[in-house]
């Protein structure tokens, strides 16, 4: 479930990420562009702050980030 979990975000930031360098998108989410870039290879583990920040700062939900799970 973890990996799963860490992979849908990793997902989410690349896309979102876009053409940005990591420096211009910590700008824009407030996370430090190494931390960025070991959560997109699934490296780090990432808090609820650091989960509220992201949404707060990309203003978005945590379901564009996670897909609800399926039964």
């Amino acid at each position: 479930m973890r990996q799963k979990l860490r992979g849908q975000l990793a997902v989410f930031l690349r896309k979102a990420r876009g053409e940005l360098t990591f420096v211009q998108f910590e700008q824009r989410t407030g996370i430090s562009a190494s931390t960025l870039h070991r959560i997109e290879i699934g490296d780090q583990n990432v808090t609820l702050d650091m989960l509220e920040t992201i949404t707060k700062r990309m203003k978005v939900s945590m379901s564009d980030i996670f897909e609800p799970q399926k039964k």
